[in-house]
């Protein structure tokens, strides 16, 4: 089964809750299984770029627009969560453990834009 990213943009919005509960990684590692791919589980949402690229994505270079399936993995911010951050986004909104106001999930990393790369499958 090769990667659909719609199945995974479409678990994402379904299972997306609220508000954060704090558990990112575990909602968009169980988006991107429903859309064909298995991740080893990290400790911390900072942690997936490399699981990321193992399993077959590359990181966007500087200037390339989201897409559909893409995921973002955001480092801590300065007095912020240690695990960082994990959202895919659908095409029109990111989501994590929660449908998301924009690509950062909050205002803390809103306003630090701590170091990020997002990651797509070619």
């Amino acid at each position: 089964m090769g990667w659909n990213k719609f199945a995974a943009a479409a678990y994402a919005r379904h299972n997306a809750r609220a508000s954060s509960h704090g558990i990112c990684a575990t909602y968009v590692r169980m988006a991107i299984r429903a859309g064909g791919i298995e991740l080893p589980i990290t400790h911390f949402a900072k942690d997936y770029g490399p699981v990321l690229i193992h399993a077959g994505f590359r990181p966007l270079k500087p200037g390339e627009t989201p897409q559909t399936g893409d995921i973002v993995v955001i480092q801590p911010r300065p007095g912020g969560n240690p695990a960082g951050h994990i959202a895919l986004f659908d095409g029109s909104t990111w989501y994590s453990d929660f449908r998301q106001r924009d690509m950062w999930g909050g205002p803390g990393y809103r306003q630090a834009k701590p170091s990020h790369v997002i990651y797509r499958m070619p």
